[in-house]
């Protein structure tokens, strides 16, 4: 298996050239397509954790990061099915981490906030609750949870830019705020999978992040 998942990952990233990605190609390269430090970049992990993996040393990664390497190797559904089979063929899988959830408390205190919008953030800039005029200005219930997220909504959403009048200002604070945060928990595989999701789609993320 462990030289399934090599090969496998290997032959993925051949076919993938930096600029496809939004990278820069520097210099003669000895073999095609990205390397791996610029997987690893483009997935929010270290290099270490993704050579680890590529030689078959990562049978405890989380779906998280396996679902955040499928993206930037861009993995239709049988090759991402194929990944987590080599990546652990010992292990079952496991249930994400729940979302957090705000004490009962608190979501009375937002709701008293009546003349201005206020929301509550969780570690990875969730929006977890909020109260009428928040939702009014952002449109936080009618959003998908999985999409619920500032720095989602900032680098993804073209609208970000038209609701924030100095959305760099915003941009800038949000990637500083997931630093924080990565310096901190830098395990957390949900985090790794946002900044890497962030990373592989928005060109103005990666060079803040950088």
């Amino acid at each position: 298996m462990d030289g399934d998942i090599g090969d496998f990952l290997r032959s993925r990233r051949a076919r993938i050239q930096p600029e496809e990605v939004g990278l820069a190609s520097y210099g003669r390269r000895r073999v095609p397509g990205l390397r791996r430090e610029e997987v690893a970049q483009l997935a929010g992990v270290s290099v270490d954790y993704y050579i680890r993996l590529e030689q078959g040393r990562g049978t405890s990664v989380s779906d998280a990061v396996l679902d955040s390497i499928a993206r930037v190797l861009r993995l239709d559904e049988t090759e991402h099915v194929y990944l987590r089979t080599v990546a652990r063929p010992q292990r079952a899988k496991k249930d994400r981490t729940p979302t957090p959830r705000v004490r009962p408390g608190v979501q009375v205190l937002l709701d008293g906030m009546d003349r201005m919008p206020a929301f509550v953030l969780g570690p990875r800039m969730d929006v977890l609750a909020w109260n009428t005029l928040a939702d009014a200005l952002s449109g936080f219930s009618a959003m998908p949870v999985a999409v619920r997220n500032i720095p989602r909504h900032v680098f993804l959403d073209p609208a970000s830019r038209d609701l924030y009048p100095d959305w760099a200002a915003v941009a800038a604070q949000a990637v500083a705020n997931l630093r924080v945060t990565s310096g901190r928990e830098g395990d957390d595989p949900e985090l790794n999978a946002l900044v890497g999701e962030l990373a592989l789609r928005s060109e103005d993320f990666r060079r803040l992040w950088a």
